[in-house]
């Protein structure tokens, strides 16, 4: 993988090309200190991974995404990185629209050493990610990743099926029929790629759903709140960053706040009511999916229907298998359309999901269950 390093910091780039040099697999082809100069070495060097500081000078983050767009150059994934910041945020979550593939934070740590181990933390994964859509990209294309010797060999990690699981199956289906109760929450999970998601398939939701939408999204602080007012301005439905001890409300989304987990528990008249906790990272995240939809299994079995979106890792899975014991209807987003299909990959190969869809038509399946029909 040929990585193009963007950034305005001299030592930050020098940092972040010695973190991506120690990945098995990753070349630091460049380096850029501002948008102008890596425009021009994107073309030059024709990089597979911009790492791309959101705020430059002469040209930047933004501006920079916008014109690899408008050049229609072959394409180059896109990793944000973001300072913690409410501007940074809001420039973050226009930069994920545009098209980038995700961010990652830079680091606050006390010295150079913490802050190396931080920096490859956050990217480790996300150079994983992007390597494997490469090879997709590559395999699509009838050819290998350069200095490949063939196709990869994909890993896929599956449970064996017990031996009822066709039995179990058959149960939970005759237990759907026989509960016709249509769903009085929609909970969405959702990780790298998220935003973009979101953005496209909130503002289909209209404003009459009927009921409230709870979103986790694996995100870091502030930056949930960012997300939360760039969906609003773009909904028909509310959508707002959830608060401690609220009560849902129909026609609302209320999105997880970063770096806390949240819960529903019953409140008076068992009224649905939200929880926002310090409990421990689930899956390495908090906000985590498994602790939302464990909690809706518990205090409110029945009455909610799920949405597993593009995302790393399985998180959701063991949450959506407490929920499909109540007949809740599971919506997972296929592969084409993902950024990412990792989330909803483990739900599918864990057989906790009854239907897979490309975005553009979840949100009307979302609509027909929430009304009433699950065919």
């Amino acid at each position: 993988m040929r990585v193009l390093v963007a950034d305005d910091a001299v030592l930050f780039r020098r940092l972040l090309a010695d973190v991506l040099a120690s990945f098995p697999g990753v070349e630091v082809v460049g380096s850029a200190a501002n948008g102008k100069i890596a425009l021009q070495k994107v073309q030059e060097l024709k990089p597979d991974l911009l790492t791309l500081d959101i705020e430059m000078p002469e040209m930047d983050g933004l501006a920079v995404l916008e014109a690899l767009a408008h050049k229609g150059e072959r394409a180059v994934e896109v990793i944000v990185l973001s300072a913690v910041s409410a501007r940074a945020s809001n420039l973050t979550m226009r930069a994920l629209e545009k098209g980038a593939f995700d961010f990652v934070t830079k680091p606050e740590a006390a010295n150079p050493e913490q802050a190396r181990r931080a920096l490859a933390a956050e990217l480790a994964p996300r150079i994983r990610a992007v390597a494997h859509r490469l090879e997709v990209r590559a395999i699509l294309n009838g050819g290998y990743l350069r200095g490949g010797q063939g196709p990869p060999t994909p890993h896929i990690a599956s449970e064996p099926a017990p031996a009822d699981r066709s039995l179990d199956e058959i149960a939970r289906r005759m237990q759907r029929l026989s509960n016709p109760a249509k769903p009085e929450m929609v909970l969405i999970g959702v990780s790298t790629g998220g935003p973009s998601a979101l953005a496209q398939l909130l503002p289909s939701i209209p404003q009459d759903i009927g009921v409230p939408i709870l979103v986790v999204q694996h995100m870091p602080p502030v930056f949930t709140r960012s997300l939360a007012d760039s969906l609003a301005a773009k909904c028909a439905v509310q959508v707002r960053e959830a608060a401690h001890r609220e009560f849902v409300e129909p026609n609302t989304a209320y999105i997880a706040p970063g770096g806390w987990q949240m819960r529903l528990e019953a409140g008076p008249e068992n009224r649905p009511r939200i929880e926002i906790t310090d409990d421990p990272p689930e899956n390495n995240c908090r906000p985590a999916v498994d602790y939302l939809f464990r909690s809706a299994a518990s205090h409110f079995p029945g009455r909610a229907m799920a949405v597993i979106l593009t995302g790393m890792g399985n998180d959701g899975t063991l949450g959506l298998r407490l929920l499909k014991r109540h007949g809740c209807f599971v919506i997972a987003q296929d592969e084409a359309s993902c950024v990412v299909y990792g989330m909803p990959k483990a739900a599918v190969d864990a057989g906790v999901t009854d239907v897979v869809l490309p975005l553009a038509a979840i949100a009307g399946r979302i609509v027909t269950t929430v009304r009433g029909g699950r065919g």
